[in-house]
């Protein structure tokens, strides 16, 4: 079935500056692995007729070793204002059920956490923040002589180009302990029709 998401996100992670993910590489988390979140608002969204416009979610992952080796953990947080059917559309969309880029990802779960409701809200600006239950981030931009530091074209992203700098806060979603180092943000468009175009994916 056709799906559209389209927002703002914020990620973190405990990798070092810069996290190495989005090129394929090892990650430089202290236990050699990425522990991560990514919070996702929704400004527009459906899957067919439920309209998800004005939800929110997050991503929470660990990923031992370089994205395409596969075996990564997984889950999803949505927020707890979203209807049954609208908890019910995002599952499907994000554990890969309903094609395009997630469902891309899908062969490279190693185990699917699952999906479960909590408190989820994102702050968007300059320095965007977010928070999911008692878990908080929030975005410090990397600056360069031209602007804020971004990333462009990498092999892994939810965006073209996002911009890159630290994020600390704390996280111990699913089980899934770190303390945030990197972080990513940017607008992003994920679509059933146009996986090529839309996001990659990452932690």
């Amino acid at each position: 079935m056709a799906w559209r998401l389209s927002g703002t996100y914020l990620a973190s992670c405990n990798c070092q500056l810069l996290c190495p993910c989005p090129v394929d590489s090892p990650p430089t988390g202290p236990d050699g692995q990425c522990r991560g979140t990514a919070v996702f608002q929704v400004r527009e969204g459906n899957l067919d007729g439920t309209d998800l416009s004005g939800t929110a979610f997050a991503l929470a992952n660990l990923f031992p070793s370089n994205l395409t080796a596969g075996n990564w953990k997984f889950g999803v947080v949505i927020d707890e204002s979203a209807s049954d059917e609208q908890f019910q559309a995002l599952e499907r969309i994000l554990q890969g059920d309903e094609g395009g880029p997630f469902g891309d990802f899908k062969p490279l779960f190693g185990e699917w956490l699952g999906a479960e409701r909590g408190q989820v809200s994102f702050s968007d600006g300059d320095r965007p923040s977010a928070s999911v239950g008692d878990s908080s981030v929030s975005f410090e931009p990397l600056d360069g002589p031209a602007g804020q530091t971004t990333v462009k074209n990498a092999m892994f992203g939810f965006a073209p180009e996002f911009r890159v700098g630290h994020a600390p806060g704390h996280s111990d979603l699913f089980g899934l302990e770190f303390d945030g180092v990197y972080g990513e943000t940017a607008d992003y468009e994920f679509a059933s029709e146009q996986a090529e175009e839309a996001a990659r994916g990452r932690g």
